[in-house]
């Protein structure tokens, strides 16, 4: 049930929750130069953080393809970048101690990420970080990826908020976009691109470079502004 006041913070995960995105730049570069798909890193992050995996692959071998064909090469190009990032895996600089004074204050904390099932348990299991969230959306529970803001809008409703008293919490310009979509400000974390790459947005309430350099009830004063 959606309660009228209840307020949120709702946390992209690759990129924020954790500073893994070189990792998967890596994987998915290895992935298509396997094909013979050589890719610039920069432009790929741009243009593709946030989509689901199915949806990249069709843009870059420029067909669609079955759902059988996508859920094997899906698997493939995952366990590649667990495989490369295991050994990494931690939170991003401030974030445990960022989200439990959330909860201290009432804010009811989610996840609303591109990934699939595998990756979220990956990071939130591997972490011991899946009790602290009221709510998760993922791929598996979507249609459309970011810039769609339908993940976001998910979260939220299971999270029993509205989007206008949810903030997000993102590193890349496609996941800032479904924000600005579903009706909800966001704050920015440079962990992958520089606060420029963001400057388009007008739903931006603060760029910091970790969860370190933010206040909790600031957040939501600015938000109201």
């Amino acid at each position: 049930m959606t309660n009228s006041t209840q307020r949120a913070f709702i946390f992209d995960m690759d990129g924020t929750i954790v500073d893994n995105m070189s990792f998967h730049v890596k994987s998915w570069l290895e992935f298509f130069q396997r094909r013979g798909h050589v890719l610039d890193a920069d432009d790929f992050f741009r243009n593709t953080a946030g989509r689901q995996g199915h949806e990249i692959m069709s843009t870059y071998f420029g067909k669609s393809l079955t759902k059988e064909e996508s859920a094997a090469l899906d698997f493939e190009k995952e366990a590649l970048y667990r495989e490369m990032y295991a050994p990494h895996l931690a939170p991003t600089a401030g974030f445990v101690d960022f989200i439990a004074r959330a909860k201290a204050a009432g804010i009811k904390l989610a996840v609303a990420t591109a990934a699939p099932n595998e990756n979220i348990d990956f990071t939130l299991d591997g972490l011991d970080l899946r009790k602290e969230f009221n709510a998760i959306a993922g791929a598996a529970d979507v249609a459309r990826g970011k810039p769609n803001p339908d993940v976001f809008l998910l979260a939220a409703e299971r999270a029993g908020t509205l989007p206008e008293n949810s903030i997000v919490f993102e590193d890349a310009p496609l996941g800032v976009e479904a924000a600005r979509r579903a009706g909800m400000r966001a704050v920015v974390l440079t962990t992958t691109l520089p606060a420029d790459a963001f400057k388009e947005f007008d739903n931006v309430i603060a760029v910091v470079r970790d969860f370190s350099e933010l206040d909790v009830d600031a957040l939501f004063a600015s938000a109201t502004n």
